[in-house]
């Protein structure tokens, strides 16, 4: 087979309709709707230029408040993921009894559905019942037996712990992958980078997307946008019928995921070594 051969652009013309017609087109009618005042409460459809974009960012609300959250958990999370997620690949990677066992307890969590682990933390970090308090308390630490999840204090970092635990699995196997292709003879972590930068960008994507993990624990509590994120708030805007408001919501967070995305994979992969 010819590996130069340059195949005709109409073998991809299918796929990219596809992708235009329920990607790209149904995402620019989005941003579009976040400059009306589209809402349940009425039948009309009117411009409203950048007012929804100034509710957002309106000192008197909430919005920025629900951003930062979004912000300081991608950045938490993606950082220390990768972090664990290295320090793991880079041990299960040696010779050593039962590593493929090893590799799948580590693997476990993040296949398991949010919602599961949503519930069972949620009882393992009840205040007066939960099994981490009783535990504590059982063996003197009072002082450590906190409202992981009840207290404005504890809760936001007991969400990223958890959501910390979830989904290192998932990015040690993605480095495992990184290592295994690397000679020994070769320097490790330049080498390694690229795929460091897949899963930096996978962790920030993620990371602004969050909803499911926060919403299972915490129900964007407690208090007011405690732990809100921006999706939680873009599920309230739209089940109150203020839907322009939520799409306008979703375009901040497209615009963050573009930004940072791109960033993120010049930063990382600019000095990449090629093999």
């Amino acid at each position: 087979m010819n590996k130069r051969k340059v195949y005709p652009g109409y073998f991809v013309l299918g796929a990219l309709i596809i992708y235009l017609v329920f990607m790209v087109i149904p995402g620019l009618i989005g941003i579009g709707f976040s400059f009306t005042d589209w809402s349940a409460y009425t039948d009309e459809l009117n411009f409203v230029g950048w007012e929804n974009f100034k509710t957002i960012f309106s000192p008197e609300e909430n919005y920025v408040k629900v951003i930062s959250n979004t912000l300081v958990f991608t950045f938490v999370t993606t950082i220390i993921k990768n972090v664990f997620g290295l320090l793991l690949a880079l041990l299960l990677t040696k010779h050593m009894r039962l590593l493929n066992f090893h590799r799948g307890v580590m693997f476990m969590p993040s296949v398991l559905s949010t919602l599961i682990v949503g519930m069972v933390f949620t009882s393992i970090l009840n205040p007066a019942e939960g099994l981490l308090n009783v535990t504590l308390r059982s063996i003197g630490l009072d002082a450590l037996a906190l409202p992981w999840l009840t207290s404005s204090q504890y809760a936001f970092g007991t969400v990223m712990a958890v959501d910390i635990w979830k989904g290192t699995g998932y990015i040690m196997t993605v480095l495992i992958a990184g290592l295994m292709s690397i000679s020994p003879t070769y320097i490790t972590l330049p080498l390694l980078m690229p795929t460091l930068a897949t899963t930096t960008v996978m962790n920030v994507i993620y990371g602004l997307k969050v909803f499911d993990m926060i919403y299972a624990l915490t129900n964007g509590g407690p208090g007011k946008a405690t732990t809100e994120v921006l999706y939680t708030e873009v599920f309230k805007r739209f089940g109150t019928g203020q839907y322009a408001v939520g799409t306008a919501l979703s375009s901040v967070m497209f615009v963050f995921m573009v930004i940072i995305g791109i960033f993120m994979i010049r930063v990382m992969t600019k000095d990449e070594v090629v093999e």
